[in-house]
């Protein structure tokens, strides 16, 4: 069966000159850096054009009747652990994207064909041009039985990518970069533009990658180790160059979705109980503590920041794993990865961003996070940064101690209501928790930025084996947002990972 062709096609990015035969290597992470320094010296130029106007102008769901025709995958009948597919050009993907295979040192450049794809009852006006390229790839690995391959990654779309491992379904994703997200201006989307994939060794388990990025203000080289399997990880080295100063560089951005949950303390006109991809931000501080914030919907954009001398790790987190608790049949959202970013060396001082931004569909991902380094950008200035990337379903890098397992908030009050406070139910669980008796002595640690914390109980659920806190919060006029935070203590013990919540009236 006819495979993507491999021909000798040029570089669609600028590259220096070409050595002599006695200089030539072959092909290497080295040549990825030298193409993004030379990339960094000359103007961005943006290549996007050359899309067909029946293309361009394709929705979601025609886009999505575009499929690359699966027995012409690139080493389906090689025997090899991996197979490789293409995405089309169209719909809001409109940048030619270059992918190339890298053999015995060699890299070759995959011809664009429409022969790969099936165009499904999209009309197709008239010859496509040779050189049209594609919007993106994905890499597929027997997870489940050795004869079936499985979609594990897919990179598709300016600098975003996602991965999967065995059981879950798609939900957040990871990105190359962040470029100034969250500020008054626009924000800046970094392109991969051109990929090298480098051909896997019969019964290997891993698939290199490598990745040029583009954008107006920094170029960058990847290198990404795939690694599928029950815990899908992907080993993630990058050297980037700037062109100019950029206000707020964000490094492993994780983007992800939070329409409602347990926690939503308004009305949600939906028949499922909770609509997200992930549920919270774990974070494992340098000081050996572990933060976990429960994610909103906020009514009004919302920044939190994470500061720390180093970073251990930082994480999207999909908690929350019990069907009852979504009930979508389709969306499938406790199938939804946790991932985790573990940071390789030492990053330096900086912090963890979070941003939350106001959505009113599940559709918008409007959750980000991220780590900025306190080093200042500039023209001609590098940066390296090293992290391992999870996908799971699993807490493999969770604290042994309490974790949190749900956040509820209603109105304040006992035997009536009173809109005037906000009461807080959290509970807290562990198998160390579980061998408390419900005498024993656990307290509460509890503080607030402004108003005041009433009523402060501790008690254990004997239904469950968690250890249940309730407050209620006394709000200050004029003071918002509140910024909680409570951790549960038996004596000098810390029991508990650090619960934190930002709280707003408006």
């Amino acid at each position: 069966m006819r495979q993507p062709a491999l021909v000798p096609a040029p570089s669609a990015t600028p590259v220096p000159p070409p050595q002599s035969a006695e200089e030539h290597k072959p092909f290497g992470f080295g040549v990825v850096e030298q193409r993004a320094r030379a990339l960094a010296a000359q103007p961005y130029v943006r290549d996007d054009g050359g899309v067909p106007e029946f293309l361009g102008k394709l929705d979601y769901d025609q886009y999505r009747d575009i499929r690359f025709k699966a027995d012409k995958a690139l080493w389906r009948d090689e025997g090899l652990p991996f197979q490789v597919q293409l995405f089309h050009r169209g719909f809001m993907f409109k940048d030619r994207v270059v992918i190339n295979v890298v053999g015995n040192g060699e890299a070759t450049r995959l011809a664009y064909s429409p022969e790969l794809f099936d165009f499904g009852k999209n009309p197709v006006p008239g010859p496509l041009d040779a050189d049209l390229g594609f919007a993106g790839v994905r890499f597929h690995y027997p997870l489940r039985r050795n004869e079936v391959f499985d979609e594990a990654s897919v990179f598709l779309g300016a600098s975003y990518f996602r991965a999967v491992g065995l059981g879950q379904t798609y939900g957040l994703s990871a990105r190359g970069l962040a470029v100034d997200t969250g500020l008054t201006k626009a924000e800046e989307f970094p392109i991969f533009r051109e990929f090298w994939i480098e051909k896997p060794a019969p019964g290997g388990a891993e698939l290199v990658i490598y990745a040029l990025m583009d954008s107006p203000s920094v170029t960058g080289a990847y290198r990404f180790v795939l690694r599928p399997g029950l815990d899908t990880a992907m080993d993630v080295t990058h050297h980037l160059y700037f062109r100019r100063k950029v206000e707020r560089l964000g490094i492993a951005p994780l983007t992800s979705m939070f329409f409602h949950g347990e926690n939503t303390d308004r009305f949600a006109d939906d028949f499922r109980p909770e609509v997200h991809d992930s549920d919270g931000l774990l974070v494992s501080r340098s000081n050996g503590e572990w933060i976990w914030r429960p994610l909103n919907n906020p009514r009004h954009l919302r920044i939190s920041v994470f500061r720390d001398e180093k970073l251990t790790g930082f994480g999207l987190l999909q908690r929350d794993r019990g069907f009852d608790h979504y009930q979508d049949l389709e969306a499938n959202y406790h199938r939804r990865p946790t991932s985790w970013v573990e940071a390789v060396g030492d990053w330096g001082p900086g912090a963890i961003y979070l941003i939350e931004i106001p959505s009113d569909a599940e559709k918008y991902d409007n959750i980000v996070s991220f780590w900025v380094p306190d080093q200042p950008t500039d023209a001609g200035k590098e940066m390296s940064f090293s992290y391992r990337l999870h996908f799971t379903s699993d807490e493999l890098m969770a604290p042994r101690s309490g974790k949190v397992q749900a956040t509820r908030i209603g109105a304040g009050g006992t035997n009536a209501q009173d809109g005037s406070r906000r009461k807080f139910v959290v509970d807290f669980v562990s198998e160390t928790l579980k061998l408390y008796g419900e005498d024993a002595k656990i307290e509460a640690d509890v503080s607030t930025s402004s108003g005041a914390i009433r009523d402060a109980v501790v008690h254990k659920n004997t239904e469950t084996g968690a250890w249940r806190l309730s407050f209620e919060l006394e709000p200050e006029k004029d003071k918002d947002p509140v910024e909680l935070r409570a951790v549960l203590r038996a004596g000098k013990d810390v029991l508990t990972e650090t619960w934190l919540y930002q709280w707003s009236a408006q």
